[in-house]
Order: structure tokens, then C-alpha cells, then sequence
């Protein structure tokens, strides 16, 4: 799907568990620092082998000759010379186009074609550009530095291509092309083996078909359940705060919709749960109470009901079942605030009851009225939970309509600080053409976990029938509509 139409034939060859056996018949070598799948093929270094390094050459040069002299221009010491020699004197130094020669995963090395005015004919430059480049001092074109890549985390799933794509979108969007990071993750997926690549959406998911298929609903669950525990070991290391936010809005999931499933919503919540629970976590499912004042009392539609439920679902918790005694130990139910907020102690009978590990909150939500916000009860919760991790599924924190000015002007920067403080681990949600116009699905704004970037995706139908999710854009920070939209028009 690169636009260019060329297929790419990869030469790395499946490999299984028992290939990579050290010692084992037919098993070569892995570099330091080496993807395991990358370093089965003869001769592959730096993460690439000579197809993938050859086809990337070859696409680059052919359809993003334009990026190359931006980035000549931008990241390198022929940047600073043109700078310099022009700043008296328009036009003494120009470059006019550059030509990629070699890729690593730390570098891209360039032949930059310069003129100057002195000299009759051009002159051609060997130039290295760092992954990890600023923009030289006094270049001209608006372009702005963005904070550096992170490094994959020891053990993590990501390759060196998948780094490479992701290094080389950071460069793209500070030269004010971001359309092009979408290709670029589209060749990042297209030159690699089978398996967990950063940015792929499953094909013929058939999101407009509801209800979905019960393997779309599973395909997400695992999904945000990973990302879940991925972060929680994340914030116990200290890398992260403990405050978090998973947010999936496909049609079944989505409150706006009448194709809404609370069933979805309730078993995404289980999965979660569950996982955490599977790795020794004490997990304590919250759901919010009612709110306001007098008769003016009640819950979101959306939660009516919510809580019953969650306690009277198939939890696999009996006698001989899959989870047996998990509930009441591993995982409970409770409401929003500072008594739901269990440390360790000692019951009445000299029990000791463990503390909860990781808090749940599923669609917290301000409602319309007075003395309606779940705010206070939500700072206060976070408050007592101290650095334990606390995860808002589907929250939606924002303002709503009441009576004298609760929730629209007075603390009003205090409530947006607060929400803000939550960072997203995982998302999936679907664009369409307008706020009131849900059906067809343009496409989506996926964070598959804490430490992937953010891609939007074009839903595509094939001619054969099926749909495909193709990667248009991709970020370190969620991107905006306008931003979105005018990716897709390009």
C-alpha cells in the first residue's frame, strides 16, 4: 500500500523457538543489540539486511527527494553553511537537492548537490544525518526541535526498524512534513517479518458491522489488557506517574452511539482485571455512585446499572473454575472516593487484608446540575491512593451544563490541570465524517501502549472485499483534527 505501488519480497525467513536454540542445526548467530529475527538473515547489520536496506534507498529516493533536501538543509553542517554564506547575501549558497546513500539505525548518510555562486557548476557533498539531530542554528523554513525518541526498554518487543520509522517520522514532522510519516510507517510495516509491528491495525475488523465479531471484541481486549499491565510494571519502576487513562471508543464502546453495548464495556473491563490479578495484582474495580443533591440524585446512563452487573458477571471465580477465590482477594468492587481506598491491615477476627495494588475506575463522568461533579471525589481518591496506579477507562471528565457556575467557571483551570494529569496508555478511536454522522468509518487514532507513538489510520475497502486500516499519519503527541483531516485530503 506504499504509494508507489512496489512490492517488498522480505528474505528473512520464519524462524521458530527451536531454530534459535543456541547450538541448535541452522541457527546463526544474533548481534548485540540485534532484532533475533533480523539477525537470522546472512549479512543483515545494523538491523537491516541488504533488501530492506535496498528497498528503503530506492523508495525514499524515488517518491521523497524533497524530505532528503529538507533534512540536508535542516540537520546538517551543509545547513549551517548555507546559513551563513546567505545572511548577507541571498542566493550565494544553495541546495538543491540531496540523494540517500546508506541507512543504520543511528544515521542516514546523504549526497547533497550544492551551488554556489562563486563556482560554475554544482558540487556534490557527503553528508551524515543523526536520527537524533536538532535543527541547526539559523535555519530557515520554520522548522522546531521535538523532544528525542525515547529508547526501547530492555526486553521491549520493538525492532531496530520499527526505532529507525519512528526516529525518522520525528525528523519529518520537525521539517513540516508530517503527511509523510504515514508512508514511512507503511514501509516500516511493509519490510518487516510477520509479527508485532508498531502502528498495524488488524484487517477486517468490519467495525460498521455491529454487533462485532466476538474475535474484533477479543482482539481489543488483549490489547488494552497488555497495555494495562505494560504500564502499571512501568509506574512500580518509576518511569511513569501513576495516574492513567484507557480510552477505547469503537461503535460498541462509544455512549454516543445507539449501536452502544454495555456488555463491551463490562467484559473490556473483566479482561483488564483478570490479567492484572494473573500477575499477583490486588485490582479494585470502581464504579461511580450517584451524585447531587436531594431528589436531584442519580447516575450517567451510561453507568445505570454498571455496578450490579460487573458483580453478577461470569467471573470463572467458583469451585474448580479457571479463577477460582480470585474475587474478594485479587480482585474487588467498589465506588468512587477515599473509602474505597484500601491499605493493609488487620480485621477484627486477626486477619490480615492486603492493600489494593491497582484501582479501576470505569467511566467516571461529570453529569448536568448542581453539585454533579465527580471531580472532587476523583482528586480525593488519587489523593489516598498515593503512587499506586490508578486507570480511568473511557472517562470523560470534561464540564457540564449547571446552575451557579459550578462547572464552568469557578475552579475551572484546576479541573482541566486534573484532567490532563492522566496519561494515555492505550487508545482506539474511530474518525468519522462529523460529530453527528457516525457511519461510514473514515478511520482511527491508535496508541497501542505507554511507549508507541500515536498513528491515524484511513479505513480502506478492497476490491476483494476486505478492509484494511492504512497508517496516514504518525506523532509522539495525539494529533488533532485539523491536522488529521488534512492528512487524509492529501
Amino acid at each position: 500500500f506504499l504509494p508507489s505501488g512496489e512490492a517488498f519480497v522480505p528474505s528473512v525467513r520464519h524462524v521458530s523457538k527451536r531454530d534459535q536454540t543456541p547450538g541448535s542445526a541452522g541457527a546463526i548467530p544474533c548481534r548485540e543489540g540485534c532484532h533475533p529475527l533480523l539477525a537470522t538473515t546472512q549479512g543483515a547489520t545494523d538491523g537491516f539486511d541488504e533488501k530492506q536496506r535496498d528497498f528503503t534507498i530506492g523508495y525514499l529516493n524515488k517518491h521523497h527527494g524533497d524530505l532528503l533536501t529538507s533534512f540536508a538543509i535542516a540537520f546538517t553542517e551543509l545547513g549551517v553553511e548555507m546559513t551563513k554564506r546567505n545572511r548577507y547575501s541571498g542566493g550565494s549558497y544553495r541546495i538543491l537537492d540531496a540523494i540517500l546513500v546508506d541507512v543504520s539505525t543511528d544515521a542516514i548518510t546523504l549526497d547533497v548537490t550544492v551551488k554556489e555562486r562563486e563556482k560554475k557548476e554544482p558540487s556534490v557533498e557527503r553528508v551524515e544525518c543523526s536520527l537524533d539531530a536538532s535543527v541547526v542554528k539559523g535555519a530557515r523554513g520554520g522548522f522546531k526541535d521535538l523532544p528525542l525518541i525515547p529508547p526501547p526498554e530492555e526486553g521491549a518487543a520493538a525492532s531496530p526498524i520499527d526505532q529507525f520509522i519512528r526516529r525518522m517520522n520525528r525528523l519529518c514532522v520537525m521539517v513540516r512534513q508530517p503527511s509523510v510519516t504515514g508512508k514511512l510507517t507503511q514501509l516500516g510495516l511493509q519490510i518487516q517479518p510477520e509479527g508485532n509491528r508498531v502502528g498495524e491495525v488488524k484487517e477486517n475488523l468490519f467495525l460498521n458491522q455491529v454487533p462485532h465479531n466476538r474475535f474484533v471484541r477479543q482482539y481489543f481486549y488483549d490489547m488494552a489488557a497488555s497495555s494495562a499491565l505494560e504500564a502499571v510494571i512501568a509506574c512500580s519502576e518509576g518511569k511513569i506517574p501513576n495516574r492513567m487513562k484507557l480510552q477505547m471508543m469503537f461503535p460498541e464502546v462509544n455512549p454516543g452511539m445507539d449501536s452502544y453495548r454495555i456488555g463491551t464495556l463490562l467484559e473490556l473491563t473483566r479482561q483488564v482485571a483478570i490479567h492484572l490479578a494473573e500477575q499477583n495484582l490486588r485490582c479494585r474495580i470502581c464504579v461511580q455512585q450517584s451524585l447531587g443533591v436531594g431528589i436531584f440524585t442519580g447516575t450517567p446512563k451510561q453507568l445505570n446499572g454498571v455496578a450490579t452487573l460487573l458483580q453478577r458477571m461470569d467471573w470463572q471465580a467458583g469451585d474448580g473454575e479457571e479463577n477460582e477465590g480470585i474475587l474478594g482477594d485479587y480482585i474487588r468492587f467498589g465506588a468512587i472516593g477515599t473509602d474505597h481506598v484500601m491499605n493493609k491491615h488487620t480485621d477484627r477476627d486477626g486477619n490480615v487484608i492486603e492493600q489494593d495494588d491497582v484501582f479501576l475506575i470505569v467511566c467516571p463522568q461529570n453529569m448536568v446540575g448542581l453539585e454533579s461533579s465527580i471531580i472532587p471525589y476523583l482528586q480525593e481518591m488519587v489523593e489516598a491512593a498515593g503512587d499506586r496506579p490508578v486507570i480511568l477507562i473511557n472517562p470523560d471528565l470534561t464540564d457540564k451544563i449547571s446552575s451557579q457556575g459550578q462547572q464552568s467557571v469557578r475552579g475551572r483551570q484546576e479541573r482541566l490541570d486534573f484532567e490532563h494529569s492522566f496519561k494515555t496508555i492505550f487508545e482506539f478511536s474511530n474518525i468519522y465524517v462529523s460529530g453527528t454522522s457516525y457511519f461510514p468509518i473514515l478511520g482511527s487514532i491508535f496508541k497501542e501502549s505507554i511507549s508507541a507513538p500515536w498513528v491515524a489510520h484511513q479505513r480502506r475497502d478492497l476490491t476483494n472485499g476486505d478492509e484494511r486500516y492504512i497508517p496516514i499519519l504518525s506523532t509522539e503527541e495525539r494529533p488533532d483534527g485539523e491536522l488529521i483531516m488534512e492528512t487524509f485530503v492529501n
